[in-house]
């Protein structure tokens, strides 16, 4: 109840602040490419649900029929102002709105799709116990995950054979210490990994 609080209140006090910079974004996403502002891709959430993830769209139209996996920054289905978006993580901001329906927290497993949760062995799905983060550790530790993934001559391979089981692992570890204070913790890291 105290976490929920937490990201209610959070996620509803950084969506009206950041309401003129969402506007702006959303203009000059208009501005730079066709297509939507937002860009909605179902997820998996907590207890196995699926759910409509809110993020600005930074590739063009139908992307993702040309695979799930970002392999670099500078993929070729990246919008210009979406490289700039991506790079300071902007994208992820509309996000708060997912906190503040309950979809998510504002720390927690990043929620993967459908095809990849359907390869989670049985220790692993006890990450879905939990709500989906906007961040998390994992999120920190690969910060540089594109650039791993380009660097792979089998990329999706390499992500579900070993990215993503570290990832769940790193995630399992910190959900069993989770606190508030280990949230606002993880949530300046990541804010300062942004900075970098």
């Amino acid at each position: 109840m105290i976490k929920r609080a937490f990201d209610f209140i959070l996620s509803f006090v950084g969506l009206v602040l950041l309401t003129p910079l969402f506007l702006i974004v959303a203009l000059l996403i208009k501005l730079d490419s066709k297509g939507p502002v937002f860009y909605m891709q179902s997820r998996v959430g907590r207890f196995n649900n699926d759910f409509k993830l809110f993020k600005f769209r930074t590739m063009t139209l139908n992307a993702d029929r040309l695979g799930l996996l970002t392999l670099s920054s500078r993929d070729e289905r990246i919008t210009k102002l979406g490289y700039y978006l991506r790079k300071y993580k902007v994208d992820e901001l509309p996000q708060l709105i997912n906190v503040l329906k309950g979809d998510m927290s504002l720390v927690g497993p990043r929620p993967e799709v459908r095809k990849y949760v359907d390869l989670y062995s049985k220790n692993q799905m006890k990450v879905l116990d939990f709500r989906p983060g906007i961040t998390d550790v994992s999120s920190i530790r690969y910060s540089n995950e594109n650039e791993v993934l380009e660097n792979q001559s089998e990329p999706e391979k390499y992500y579900i054979e070993v990215i993503m089981p570290e990832k769940i692992k790193y995630n399992l570890e910190y959900l069993k210490k989770q606190n508030i204070l280990s949230d606002i913790q993880t949530i300046f890291r990541t804010l300062a990994k942004i900075v970098q």
